[in-house]
């Protein structure tokens, strides 16, 4: 983003006309969802507007769901890779500092260490007086006190930037989690759903153990968001997401794979023990009654539908993937609410196209 396209009566004409274009659209304006308008009226990302143009090009109202796959796709490695410079920077500049005090310290040792020589050789003479050894003993103590304020100097000086360096750590820790954050959820996003599912896949052929995937996919939903709304839709995925978070096992981790969709990665889990855990989580979805938080209307029921397949050694990560998908569809097909596992599929079932 060229920032000088920002500055005097064109900036601020742009600026109202970003906002102008997020109202028309009937979105929030929030900082997330300004800096894509923004992006995308200054034509400073070819891909950025690429994307939009298609999504307006299907004629459907742009929803929140769409500005957050967007301002993911395109902004938040971007956020992550300027503050791991930034905070690089300035841990650089610590040491730096920390570096110089050290030299300084050094300096001031040798001193002392040169002074106290001297004094030595003055002591082992026999023709040292006692005016001579009140100075000498002047000498020293001042050497002494000058030793002693560097080496507080220096002690301050590391234990500030120690914990100066501790913050860095911990602000650039929070910065890769809201990077791999689902925005709407709280739960992993798509990349982080990605990372995980080839580090576990590594994982499976080194140590010969199990790894299963199940996806889910709220059943119904356009029909549903369309009836009560997008908020009202977004509190049904948060739901959901909350409860695929609560039974899935500390290891396991559950992810947003793509608007009403998630995914769980389970590794060192047998596929009939992950259908198990997915029933169990579809149950409970199923059985819990939703209020509509804005006029406490029962919106009534929730349900999901699983599909799972478990890894088989050296295939590609879109192999399994694909396999739950058909999974997950054949659920779909013979009446949603429910769980598919791989070994319900035909011998040669064909891939499903989304």
């Amino acid at each position: 983003m060229q920032n000088s396209q920002l500055l005097g009566p064109e900036g601020l004409l742009i600026g109202h006309r970003t906002i102008d274009e997020i109202g028309r659209h009937v979105l929030p304006v929030s900082p997330q969802n300004y800096e894509v308008w923004l992006t995308y009226m200054m034509h400073s990302s070819p891909d950025l507007k690429q994307a939009v143009d298609k999504l307006l090009a299907t004629g459907k109202p742009l929803t929140g769901e769409d500005m957050e796959q967007l301002y993911e796709r395109f902004f938040s490695t971007t956020h992550l890779s300027t503050q791991v410079m930034e905070t690089g920077s300035r841990i650089a500049h610590e040491i730096a500092d920390a570096l110089d005090a050290l030299k300084k310290a050094g300096a001031t040792t040798e001193r002392y260490g040169a002074t106290l020589n001297v004094a030595a050789d003055s002591l082992q003479s026999a023709s040292i007086d006692g005016d001579a050894l009140k100075r000498l003993i002047n000498v020293l103590a001042s050497a002494t006190t000058e030793m002693s304020k560097q080496n507080s100097n220096l002690s301050h000086k590391l234990a500030t930037s120690s914990q100066e360096m501790e913050k860095l750590r911990t602000s650039l820790r929070q910065a890769r989690a809201e990077a791999l954050t689902d925005a709407l959820t709280g739960i992993a996003n798509r990349k982080l759903f990605d990372e995980t599912l080839r580090l576990r896949k590594e994982e499976a052929d080194a140590e010969k153990t199990e790894l299963s995937l199940m996806l889910c996919d709220i059943d119904h939903f356009k029909s549903f968001n369309d009836t009560w709304g997008h908020q009202t839709g977004d509190q049904v995925i948060r739901f959901v997401a909350s409860a695929l978070a609560k039974f899935a096992l500390p290891d396991h981790l559950v992810a947003r794979y793509g608007g009403e969709e998630f995914a769980v990665i389970m590794p060192r889990t047998s596929l009939k023990e992950a259908g198990r855990i997915a029933d169990q989580i579809r149950s409970a979805i199923e059985a819990k009654r939703l209020v509509r938080r804005s006029t406490n209307e029962t919106i009534g029921a929730v349900t999901v539908s699983f599909g799972g397949a478990l890894y088989t050694p050296g295939e590609t990560v879109g192999q399994i993937i694909t396999r739950a998908d058909e999974c997950l569809y054949m659920s779909k097909r013979n009446g949603r609410n429910r769980v598919t596992l791989e070994t319900a599929l035909p011998p040669l079932a064909s891939t499903h196209a989304a």
